[in-house]
């Protein structure tokens, strides 16, 4: 059996920028274990794997080379890519997953490709667990968390680009995962993403959280339109817009790769 495959680079125009995505289209679903070892073998952030339902939407999941995700931002941006430069859906998809419900993606006159997304807005921690403050080099000022992760708020920029946290302590914190962010001097925030229980290391760009960071700094803000950047080793752009219980990312993508999975039957 040969599936079809791209490697696309999100939240990018630029080749080897961005966060890299598989994208494997689907006519019906594979048995969960050989989805998770695509992802495994692939070794990228994620692998998408989408099929058509009788509704004309797509059932969307989600793995990194650990473990299913329930919702990932840059690796839908990079499926709605694929389907749009090859025809396979017109503007807008409708992806669905369990854990988001449905995430219409639209291509924008300016060229980027916007995904609607639940408002996750995170809440104050009153009781900050030891495991973050022991894997965090710095004290945040504030943190918060929502469904996806912990987010420790910095004041200074520099802190978050130059942060080398310890992973080990972090993965204590599993199934919740670790934002850091702060204010930025050319974007409204800044942002790193470290998920060790889930993914492995550092995420380079993840579109899922910023339906949290995007209302949490459009309120302190005082603005609903925010540029956003992942501060990771890549980088990554992100264009978001919080209006009431949705937030809009938008980004660009480039593909990197087309090719076939060839799987024994």
């Amino acid at each position: 059996m040969k599936l079809s495959i791209f490697f696309i680079d999100a939240f990018t125009s630029l080749p080897f920028k961005g966060n890299p995505a598989a994208v494997v289209p689907l006519n019906t679903w594979l048995p969960e274990a050989v989805m998770q070892a695509i992802a495994a073998e692939n070794n990228l952030s994620e692998t998408a794997f989408f099929v058509p339902d009788a509704e004309g939407k797509f059932p969307i999941r989600w793995f990194s080379p650990l473990k299913e995700i329930g919702f990932c931002g840059h690796a839908t941006l990079a499926s709605a890519y694929v389907m749009f430069k090859y025809d396979m859906a017109s503007s807008p998809i409708i992806f669905s997953a369990p854990a988001v419900g449905d995430i219409a993606v639209s291509r924008l006159d300016n060229g980027l490709i916007e995904m609607d997304f639940p408002n996750r807005d995170p809440q104050p921690v009153a009781d900050i667990p030891q495991a973050l403050l022991d894997g965090l080099p710095a004290r945040p000022a504030e943190v918060l968390k929502n469904q996806q992760a912990y987010i420790a708020v910095f004041d200074d920029e520099q802190v978050v680009r130059t942060m080398a946290p310890k992973l080990d302590k972090l993965r204590d914190l599993g199934p919740l995962d670790v934002a850091v962010t702060a204010p930025g001097g050319s974007h409204d925030f800044v942002s790193r993403y470290f998920w060790p229980s889930n993914g492995g290391g550092e995420d380079p760009v993840t579109g899922s959280i910023h339906a949290g960071l995007a209302p949490y700094w459009a309120r302190r803000l005082k603005k609903n339109r925010l540029q956003a950047y992942q501060a990771s080793r890549r980088g990554g752009e992100l264009a978001c817009r919080v209006e009431g219980d949705r937030v809009y990312v938008s980004g660009a993508c480039v593909q990197y790769l087309e090719g076939a999975i060839d799987i024994q039957d």
